[in-house]
């Protein structure tokens, strides 16, 4: 159970109702999470920069290797919602998450995602090597900031820990979707 409540729409505040309202406005859809966060507006955006984020990387970075990426720091981080939710999407886009065949960038995205959260200070200079050759600096930055915002995510999720949303449930590892 969550050790912080999601908000109560119908007696938040204006500016409470006016964020859950946007944030369903832009992306269609409220979790849990943004349930829980919206109690602060600003984190509530400043976690939202996430796709902010995405949107930069986008043209450099396709969907599935940003979701690898996400994936293993969400798995790294030992994070159940985080992971479910890149499960999700990879399955609804028609691949097995528990048997991918990487390509050679999403080889790399996945060690990097993996190192940032075992040892952000240990980040080997053979994979940096491998990423500047593959990424020009403000991709870095962008994936690295990236990295942070989904870090942070995972943490949030963990230290609350912000109820599983119900319709992750059939994405979870060990399920089978249907």
């Amino acid at each position: 159970m969550s050790h912080l409540p999601q908000i109560d729409y119908d007696t938040a505040s204006h500016e409470i109702r006016a964020a859950h309202d946007e944030e369903v406005r832009l992306r269609g859809r409220m979790t849990n999470m943004k349930r829980t966060l919206l109690h602060s507006p600003v984190a509530h955006r400043i976690y939202a920069e996430w796709f902010t984020l995405r949107a930069e990387l986008d043209p450099f970075i396709s969907d599935r290797a940003i979701w690898i990426f996400s994936h293993a720091i969400s798995k790294a981080a030992k994070s159940k919602i985080a992971i479910t939710f890149f499960r999700r999407a990879l399955i609804n886009k028609g691949f097995n998450p528990d048997a991918l065949e990487l390509s050679e960038e999403e080889v790399l995205l996945d060690a990097f995602g993996k190192a940032i959260v075992a040892d952000s200070n240990a980040v080997s200079t053979g994979l940096w090597a491998k990423l500047k050759q593959r990424y020009d600096t403000k991709v870095l930055v962008d994936l690295v900031a990236f990295a942070g915002i989904m870090l942070a995510t995972a943490v949030f999720n963990n230290v609350v820990e912000v109820d599983f949303d119900p319709e992750l449930e059939a994405f979870a590892e060990g399920a089978n979707p249907t």
